[in-house]
């Protein structure tokens, strides 16, 4: 299961990171993120070592929800290098999913 960030760990679990990092801002309340979960869950395993994959509750994360213009939920953003690459916001599946990260890798 994808590690739950805030804040305090977001420098050094995204921006600082070796590898991709697709970060899963989502809601609690939120039908479609709890639709992603599993399969958040499925490509951290299959893609192991190659990118991380974190969520960020944008609920109790006001302060990276504004710097990052997140507006609805859930918004997926794949970062490399400390910067955005690409962005998706709504429901997708377990393959458009793997597309944003996959010319990355």
């Amino acid at each position: 299961m994808p590690a739950r960030i805030g804040k305090e760990d977001f420098e050094r679990e995204v921006l600082a990171a070796s590898v991709p990092v697709l970060v899963d801002f989502y809601s609690d309340s939120c039908v479609p993120c709890k639709m992603l979960s599993p399969l958040l869950s499925q490509l951290e395993e299959e893609y192991a070592g190659k990118v991380k994959i974190v969520k960020v509750n944008a609920n109790f994360e006001e302060e990276l929800t504004d710097q990052y213009g997140i507006s609805a939920a859930p918004t997926l953003i794949v970062f490399k290098d400390g910067k955005e690459t690409v962005r998706r916001t709504g429901t997708a599946n377990k393959s458009e999913i793997a597309e944003l990260f996959s010319s990355l890798i």
